[in-house]
């Protein structure tokens, strides 16, 4: 059960990370600055708060508390990354530290304690709880995409109108175990 938990969320992380970077894909540069009002979030910013959190928690994540001394999260909401390849590279120098930490990751590590801000959490449970807050802010990032791209957006998931036509598809195919993510992966990586 322990492996099918780690490559579940190996999954679930590779999928969220999928909905940004097709979203990314679809806005100019302009829009991944742009700012709702002066206290809400640009992409950017989302941006670097999730890569300064994913560095400080899968660095050293068996060994270090996960909330390190030399993180500053205030500075993450500072809008001063300076294009679009600065948000790319700290996008993706976030996610290899969470999927390079996850590869080493065994199923008996499972139950092993690791410590947020002091505050013990068993291996899963720090991984659920940057499993739930992720999707969060990639669900901002998409939320700001669609609306920057109005009409023009290609939706991430099932389009909308076409939920029966979707149903009607999974419920002619047999029973079957396969993971959530792995059709939607498919389908946008086939769009790429």
């Amino acid at each position: 059960m322990e492996l099918d938990y780690l490559d579940s969320v190996k999954k679930q992380f590779s999928y969220y990370k999928m909905l940004g970077d097709k979203t990314f894909s679809q806005l100019s540069d302009e829009q991944l600055f742009w700012q709702y009002h002066s206290e809400s979030n640009s992409i950017a910013m989302i941006v670097k708060h999730l890569s300064g959190n994913m560095l400080s928690r899968w660095t050293d994540f068996m060994s270090s508390d996960g909330e390190k001394s030399w993180r500053h999260r205030e500075s993450e909401f500072d809008n001063d990354i300076q294009s679009r390849e600065e948000l790319l590279i700290k996008w993706n120098e976030g996610w290899s530290c969470l999927f390079n930490t996850l590869d080493l990751l065994k199923d008996t590590d499972l139950d092993h304690m690791v410590y947020i801000r002091n505050m013990g959490h068993t291996v899963m449970e720090a991984i659920n709880r940057q499993l739930a807050h992720y999707p969060y802010h990639i669900g901002q990032i998409v939320f700001i995409g669609k609306m920057a791209c109005n009409e023009s957006w290609l939706s991430l998931s099932i389009p909308k109108g076409k939920s029966a036509d979707y149903n009607a598809d999974k419920f002619s195919q047999t029973k079957h175990k396969e993971h959530f993510t792995d059709e939607f992966l498919n389908r946008l990586n086939d769009q790429s």
